[in-house]
Formats: structure tokens, sequence, C-alpha cells
């Protein structure tokens, strides 16, 4: 159970520093800190089998959109 109230403590931690962040590049790292820590809390929260294949599809979801946000953020493919 202390690894939930951990986990849940960097989530509720690295949600805050993206909202008050103001640079946007310094949000990114924060708010891919805060998918780690969902991912984990999901595991962690729902004693079942399928937990495990739901954090992994959160996961995997949420790091493609990070990469689309920081590519955008980068300038994007060069045509």
């Amino acid at each position: 159970m202390i690894a939930l109230y951990i986990v849940a403590g960097v989530a509720v931690f690295a949600a805050i520093r993206a909202v008050i962040e103001k640079n946007t590049g310094r949000k990114l790292p924060y708010a891919n800190v805060l998918n780690f820590a969902v991912a984990g809390t999901i595991v962690l929260l729902l004693n079942h089998p399928l937990s495990l294949v739901a954090a992994a599809a959160y996961f995997v979801g949420s790091t493609l959109e990070a990469n689309a946000v920081a590519s955008t953020y980068a300038g994007g493919m060069k045509r």
C-alpha cells in the first residue's frame, strides 16, 4: 500500500509542476512523469490480471501522445 501512496504522490507533484511551469519545454517531462505515475497507479489500484493490460495500453497511448506533442513542439517533420 505504501507504493501506491508514493506513486500517487509523484503523480500529484508532477501534475502541480506541469501546471505551474511557464516554459512549455519544461512542462513536457513533468507530463511524461505524470503518465508513468498514472500507469503505475492503475496497476497498483486494480487487483485484477487485466489491470496490467490496461496499464500497458494507457502507457503506450500516453507515450505516443507525449512523443507527438514533443515532436510538434520541436518543429515537426521537415518536408
